[in-house]
């Protein structure tokens, strides 16, 4: 077995052991996690050091609040970037939400937490985790609104449409570079050259499939074709962000038709026009953003996408949380 393969399947294993509330839940975590493992999340958690704190300030938690909470992985795969070996998977926490999480009231009801993740691999242990949760969503499942509503569709976003997306067994070499080198291209040969007047001067429709689905988090939505990811999403954010560049990613790689990329920040921007209502602050902003893409042929075809909304608009100046927080002291009044 490749060092690859044995890195998939210790996470692999790693995400079914913790599905549900385990009454061992530390064990299993520390079999899998380094113990100096450093945990980076989305805000309000950020960032935990050692698998002591990753166990007691995110796992237990989670289960406190979603104590029959299984891991429903849609996206898995393996790869190289920066000298390194990673593993990412994506997809959703579901159960019940029967406490209160992170300030969000609990509903007594099915929830579906969407998550994505990559894991940094050394010596057959995951020693640092990048992890972004959309927890926007989270909180209009459970009846509150801190930004307008989504301009596209609001939605459990679907896993591939070939059904193929957890890679547990080895992937063709020339696919995976092939698939690579189509991303790495979009990024910096394509958006990254945007001229900051016209959106052609990026050359989108040279790496995407016109009937593209791309799945972004609560506050932009879901498109199902390229002209309206680029109406309904694309043009807002480059009038907010006309100078937003992608970064060179904490993790960049590729297995098979599939694509991640992970950035602490990802993109970084200034804040200089209208954004999700919140009006243009000025500010140099650092976002967190995960991609996975799936090729076929020559083009992109899905594109799911996690941007750690909360920690952006704090960054314009807004805090999302304290909005959350006079909603329920209203409602309580």
């Amino acid at each position: 077995m490749t060092t690859q393969q044995h890195n998939k399947q210790i996470v692999w294993t790693y995400y079914q052991q913790l599905t549900g509330a385990s009454p061992d839940v530390a064990a299993l975590a520390r079999e899998a996690l380094h113990p100096e493992v450093v945990w980076h999340g989305p805000h309000p958690i950020n960032t935990l050091t050692g698998a002591d704190a990753v166990i007691d300030g995110f796992w237990r938690p989670l289960l406190h609040s979603v104590p029959d909470a299984r891991r429903d992985t849609q996206i898995f795969f393996a790869g190289q970037s920066h000298g390194a070996a990673w593993v990412t998977g994506y997809g959703y926490f579901t159960g019940t939400f029967a406490a209160d999480w992170l300030g969000i009231p609990a509903t007594g009801q099915p929830i579906a937490i969407r998550f994505g993740e990559v894991c940094r691999m050394v010596d057959g242990k995951i020693a640092a985790i990048y992890t972004i949760l959309d927890l926007l969503d989270v909180m209009r499942q459970a009846g509150y609104r801190v930004l307008p509503p989504s301009r596209g569709a609001e939605l459990i976003a679907p896993e591939p449409r070939t059904g193929d997306g957890v890679l547990l067994d080895p992937q063709a070499e020339a696919e995976t570079q092939r698939s690579y080198d189509l991303v790495y291209a979009m990024l910096f040969d394509g958006l990254n050259n945007f001229d900051q007047a016209d959106k052609a001067s990026m050359g989108m429709r040279r790496y995407w499939d016109a009937q593209m689905c791309w799945y972004g988090p609560c506050g932009i939505g879901a498109m199902h074709d390229l002209g309206g990811f680029e109406q309904a999403h694309q043009l807002p954010f480059l009038n907010a962000f006309p100078d937003r560049k992608a970064t060179d990613q904490e993790a960049l790689f590729a297995e098979g038709s599939y694509v991640v990329a992970a950035g602490f920040p990802g993109v970084i921007a200034t804040h200089t026009g209208e954004y999700l209502g919140v009006a243009a602050s000025g500010q140099r902003v650092a976002m967190r953003v995960m991609d996975w893409w799936r090729r076929d042929g020559d083009l992109l075809v899905e594109n799911w996408v996690l941007i750690d909304m909360i920690d952006v608009i704090r960054q314009c100046g807004v805090d999302l949380l304290a909005r959350l927080r006079d909603q329920l002291t209203s409602a309580d009044a």
